[in-house]
């Protein structure tokens, strides 16, 4: 009988997160919920548990803006799991205000980025635990837009959500193809754009630009399908440094594959975070 895999996704309340949560639990396989708010994830824990028979899924306070939860997280969760067989980096934030985590990093960098980040290093030891385990990372199709500006981690003097937002997609992308070249063969790291998914990242765009958009989106559940594949699927092992799209075309910015500036960022983001590179 095939063990049960342990799945952590974060901001699996809703949106893609959920959908591909819902996906997992169908598979059989167990789920972790790693949220900052308790009520919504509670919710889509029943959700998920009257929709598929015996499924198991559990969930765990995280709040990716803090890294004290993150690392308060990473203690309770490898506690309870100390082999964990897939990591879903999913959560993300788009404010169209500028707004800092606890540790006064812009809030986009901070969550969508350098959070996600420190918490894969540290469940890394439970993953090596799993004998053979994924990681992916939500990355999109605006990391094309997206610039690596190292002095704008701590703010912008003119803060614009959508060159923050492209950013932190670039970050993801070049955070995933740099654990590629650095993590042992039996763990890949691969990014996906999941494509425009009506979800509830742009809860607060103005309601005009939303209604306009909404036309061009794909459901939640076509882009869960598709990572829960990445997550699961045997025609995935052994792949990593891998990026693909759920919805549609793919270009792939340059400097997504400017190893310099790749390895850059991840010296500069471990010091950042305090934990020491691979």
């Amino acid at each position: 009988m095939t063990a049960v895999k342990t799945v952590v996704i974060t901001g699996g309340n809703a949106g893609i997160g959920l959908a591909t949560a819902r996906q997992i639990a169908q598979q059989g396989q167990r789920v972790i919920l790693a949220c900052r708010d308790q009520s919504k994830a509670e919710r889509a824990r029943q959700e998920i548990t009257q929709a598929v028979r015996g499924a198991e899924v559990m969930v765990y306070a995280l709040d990716l803006a803090s890294f004290d939860s993150i690392r308060a997280f990473a203690v309770k969760l490898t506690q309870d799991y100390p082999a964990i067989d897939v990591l879903i980096n999913n959560a993300g934030v788009y404010p169209t205000k500028q707004q800092f985590t606890r540790e006064k990093f812009e809030l986009q960098f901070g969550v969508n980025y350098l959070g996600h980040f420190l918490l894969t290093h540290l469940l890394l030891p439970a993953l090596k635990n799993a004998g053979g385990a994924r990681i992916i990372h939500l990355s999109s199709i605006m990391h094309n837009l997206g610039r690596i500006d190292f002095d704008s981690f701590r703010g912008r003097k003119r803060y614009s959500a959508t060159g923050a937002y492209a950013q932190s997609k670039l970050a993801n992308l070049l955070f995933s193809n740099e654990l590629a070249r650095r993590l042992p063969a039996n763990i890949t790291s691969n990014a996906v754009h999941p494509g425009g998914v009506d979800s509830e990242i742009y809860r607060d765009m103005p309601v005009f630009l939303y209604r306009i958009l909404k036309l061009f989106l794909i459901s939640s559940d076509r882009a869960g399908k598709f990572v829960a594949d990445m997550a699961l699927a045997e025609s995935w092992n052994g792949k990593t440094g891998q990026f693909k799209s759920a919805h549609g075309p793919l270009p792939v910015a340059r400097a997504s594959r400017n190893t310099e500036l790749s390895r850059r960022l991840y010296e500069e983001s471990c010091g950042l975070t305090g934990v020491g590179p691979l």
